[in-house]
C-alpha cells in the first residue's frame, strides 16, 4: 500500500529534523545533559575508561590522562570540571561517538551532517534552485513573444 506524498506517517521520525535555536542558554542544564551524553558514549564504547583516557592522551600529545579526569568530565556532581573543546574532540575520537557533535550543536538550531550527507543536502539545494528556475522559465514562456522584424 503506497501513501500519498502529502500524507504524514505518525511513526516516522525524520532523519534530519528541522531545529530551532533555543531562545536562552541554560548552562547548568546543558552541562548536565553533556555529562550524561558523554557517560552514554563511554557505556556504548567497546573500550573501558582507562583505554579511552590513554587514547585521548595520545591524540592530545600528553604522556598520560587519568581515568579520574574522564570520571570528572562525566560526573554531574562536578560542575567545576568542564571539558575543553580540544579535549572534547579527543574524547569523541577516543570513544567513536561522533553523534556527540550533533548533540552539542542541536540547541543552536544546527544539525551535523556526516560524509555524503553534506553532498545529499547540496543536491537537494540545487534541485530546489532548479525547480525555481523552471517555474520562472515557464512563466516567461507562457506569454507569447512578438518579434518585430527590422529593416525589411
Amino acid at each position: 500500500m503506497s501513501n500519498h506524498p502529502s500524507q504524514l506517517d505518525l511513526f516516522l521520525e525524520p532523519l534530519f529534523p528541522v531545529r530551532q535555536a533555543a531562545v536562552s542558554i541554560d548552562i547548568e542544564r546543558f552541562r548536565s545533559k553533556l555529562k550524561r551524553a558523554m557517560a552514554k558514549a563511554i557505556r556504548e564504547c567497546p573500550h573501558n575508561r582507562e583505554v579511552i583516557a590513554a587514547r585521548m592522551a595520545q591524540y592530545l600529545g600528553l604522556p598520560n590522562l587519568s581515568k579520574m579526569t574522564i570520571d570528572a568530565y562525566t560526573a554531574e556532581s562536578k560542575a567545576t570540571h568542564d571539558i575543553s573543546l580540544v579535549r572534547f574532540k579527543a574524547f569523541v575520537r577516543a570513544t567513536g561517538a561522533v553523534w556527540l557533535w550533533d548533540f552539542v550543536v542541536s540547541e543552536d538550531g544546527l544539525i551535523m551532517l556526516e560524509g555524503d550527507e553534506a553532498r545529499l543536502a547540496e543536491i537537494a539545494r540545487l534541485q530546489q534552485e532548479q525547480r525555481a528556475l523552471a517555474k520562472d522559465l515557464k512563466t516567461l514562456l507562457s506569454v507569447p513573444i512578438n518579434i518585430k522584424r527590422r529593416g525589411r
